[in-house]
């Protein structure tokens, strides 16, 4: 893919859309607390490390930062046919290789929303973080649906980390690591991992 292929991003940054995907910066302090809330807290999200969060957990995440500061920024997922499907953050943006956790609603599982947010979130990350060169994901490795997004999407896996994923009552299981670079994200090819 060609630069002059890619969409021109909005003008405005509160809202950016790649094909039926928007993405709406929330207000997690604000105008956008109560919803925040009630999202996070009513789904059980079975592939993350916190797969039902608390009351308490999402309000001490809005006091520390934790869905907006200068690591984090976090989005709705808005489907122009659907309307509002999920959750994105943007996570150690700072860090120059910034890392997402994406929660769809359970409606909305299974429909293959996930390539097109997934689209929408590199589109974002590579046109508004100018320094970025590399955006990277993690799923559990029984997460079967995700990994086949990130290659479809052609994401690399990079790293296999054994135990590396915690599961409430349970053993731990395999953290599967993936990452996209810009060039990549550019040029529409993939460049091929040198193990040695």
């Amino acid at each position: 893919m060609h630069d002059e292929d890619k969409p021109s991003p909005p003008a405005s940054d509160a809202a950016r859309s790649v094909g039926t995907v928007d993405l709406v910066r929330i207000d997690p302090a604000g105008a956008d607390r109560e919803e925040l809330i009630a999202f996070m807290t009513g789904e059980v999200f079975p592939f993350h490390v916190g797969m039902r969060p608390t009351l308490e957990q999402v309000e001490d995440g809005i006091a520390a930062g934790r869905y907006r500061d200068e690591d984090n920024d976090s989005f709705w997922i808005d489907h122009v046919e659907h309307g509002r499907i999920g959750f994105l953050r943007f996570e150690e943006i700072s860090d120059g290789a910034p890392l997402f956790d994406l929660r769809l609603a359970s409606a909305w599982r299974g429909r293959g929303l996930a390539k097109q947010v997934l689209v929408q979130a590199a589109e974002h990350v590579f046109t508004t973080m100018p320094d970025v060169d590399r955006f990277e994901g993690q799923t559990r490795e029984d997460n079967r649906a995700m990994r086949h997004v990130f290659e479809t999407c052609g994401w690399v896996q990079e790293a296999y980390y054994r135990e590396g994923w915690p599961v409430a009552g349970g053993e731990p299981l395999g953290s599967v690591a993936y990452s996209i670079l810009r060039r990549d994200w550019v040029s529409g090819e993939v460049t091929p991992l040198r193990w040695s």
